[in-house]
């Protein structure tokens, strides 16, 4: 048995403790984390992400967010509770309408408690907060850095990570978004022989049909079971909203979730998914078969790279965190509209770029081909420049861009698609490196050490 399947195996043998223990050992666990961590560089880390949360609180305050969203949620939430029509209410200036589903109209009805003023603090400090949460669960992920310095981390990322764009838009709409990604990576960083592994993701995807990609890349990498507690999770919600609010479920998977005019505009610079990309492209709000078959390539080649990373443990480091990221990549890229703040994927890419860029020069010049340093600061300026709203998008003007202004426009999807590219050349390097097949069929097999194989 190898040293990864080894250490890939080891925690299934483990017992698992129960949800309710781990949740009394949750606060534990980080006082004592916080105290193992360098005293200094904690209390550095702890006044740089006050100073920027301080700027940002100034910021926010003079430029004003409107957190649409969130009062959208709330809507969605009072429709549910006084029983009126779920999908018939429109609210703000713009008129929004409801668009997820009826299970996670009815986990938005406790924000009906409070008034808006109230919900505005309240929401921008849990995500802040749930920002910190998916650093923790990134660096989990990645394996990096060491422990004892997870939490200086974790503080920097807190701080500093308002300032990424999908999350600064996160954060001024009062998305959902870091509360998702948050439950798929704590499912996907726990043990693979966990019986409830999979929950968190059919939980996602109940609430927003995207995260459900996620139970397809645990299908393809072999976490059967997994993949199908998730399938049956969702199935759940889904029958939870019927029991519930049967003809608002009715509708919306009978009508309202194939209209796609109530999401939004697919070419508005706001879209950074493919779809909305060669929508610009094309210079048409309809770009059809096109966009059609860009996407389902895409998303054919990201899974299998998702796959093919997730299945070269025994020759790359990090191979399940190269999985995950490329799955998350491929969410957001096929996704018909992923607006700028479906992004905050970029937490653990960066983290993962970071990890890699850290182990650089540890490595041997033959591995070494590309430079991660690089491509780590290429890929956080794309995401902390705001590209896509430089260019000028006001009316139709979306619909006539030059071709310059082409890629700042879709600097995501471009970003997405080099993280692909990138993560493919990596597990083949790897490969090659290591005298490994570049892809291992089902009906090979390894001949015994004792029988004349090789020994590396």
């Amino acid at each position: 048995m190898t040293t990864a399947q080894e250490q890939r195996e080891a925690p299934e043998r483990a017992p698992s403790p129960s949800p309710a223990r781990t949740l009394r050992a949750t606060p534990q666990a980080v006082r004592e984390a916080v105290k193992e961590a360098p005293r200094r560089l904690m209390v550095t880390a702890s006044v740089v992400a006050v100073l920027s949360l301080l700027v940002y609180a100034v910021l926010r305050h003079f430029v004003g967010t409107s957190m649409v969203d969130m009062i959208v949620y709330r809507a969605e939430g009072a429709a549910v509770a006084n029983g009126t029509d779920l999908y018939a209410l429109r609210v703000t200036e713009w008129n929004l309408p409801a668009t997820y589903p009826p299970f996670a109209a009815m986990l938005f009805v406790p924000t009906t408690w409070f008034g808006v003023p109230f919900l505005r603090v309240a929401i921008t400090l849990g995500n802040v907060a749930l920002l910190g949460l998916l650093a923790h669960l990134s660096f989990k992920l990645v394996g990096w850095p060491r422990k004892e310095l997870r939490p200086v981390g974790v503080v920097l990322v807190a701080g500093l990570g308002v300032w990424l764009e999908p999350v600064f838009t996160t954060l001024r709409y009062g998305q959902i978004n870091l509360a998702l990604a948050c439950l798929i990576l704590w499912d996907l960083t726990r043990p693979d022989g966990h019986r409830s592994k999979g929950l968190a993701i059919g939980i996602a995807a109940g609430i927003k049909l995207t995260p459900g990609l996620f139970a397809v890349y645990l299908l393809i990498t072999g976490r059967i079971r997994a993949a199908f507690v998730a399938g049956f999770t969702f199935l759940g919600t889904f029958l939870i909203g019927a029991l519930v609010l049967p003809d608002a479920t009715w509708g919306f998977w009978t009508k309202y979730l194939y209209d796609s005019s109530r999401v939004g505009k697919t070419e508005i610079v706001d879209n950074q998914s493919v779809r909305g990309a060669v929508a610009r492209l094309l210079h048409t709000a309809e770009p059809g078969t096109v966009a059609t078959l860009a996407g389902a390539v895409v998303a054919v080649a990201g899974l299998a790279t998702a796959a093919w990373a997730y299945r070269s443990a025994r020759w790359a480091p990090r191979a399940e965190a190269w999985g995950v990221c490329c799955a998350a990549v491929t969410a957001v890229l096929i996704s018909p509209i992923s607006w700028t703040h479906h992004w905050v994927w970029c937490v653990p890419v960066l983290v993962l770029l970071a990890a890699e860029a850290a182990h650089e020069r540890s490595r041997p010049a033959l591995v070494r081909r590309l430079r991660w340093r690089p491509i780590f600061g290429a890929t956080l300026l794309a995401f902390v420049s705001f590209g896509m709203w430089l260019v000028p998008h006001k009316g139709d003007l979306d619909l006539h861009l030059s071709p310059i202004a082409q890629l700042p426009a879709a600097v995501y999807p471009l970003v997405g698609l080099c993280f692909l590219l990138t993560a493919a050349l990596r597990v083949r390097s790897r490969r090659r490196f290591a005298g490994a097949p570049l892809v291992s069929l089902p009906t090979q097999r390894r001949a015994p050490e004792g029988a004349g194989a090789p020994r590396r």
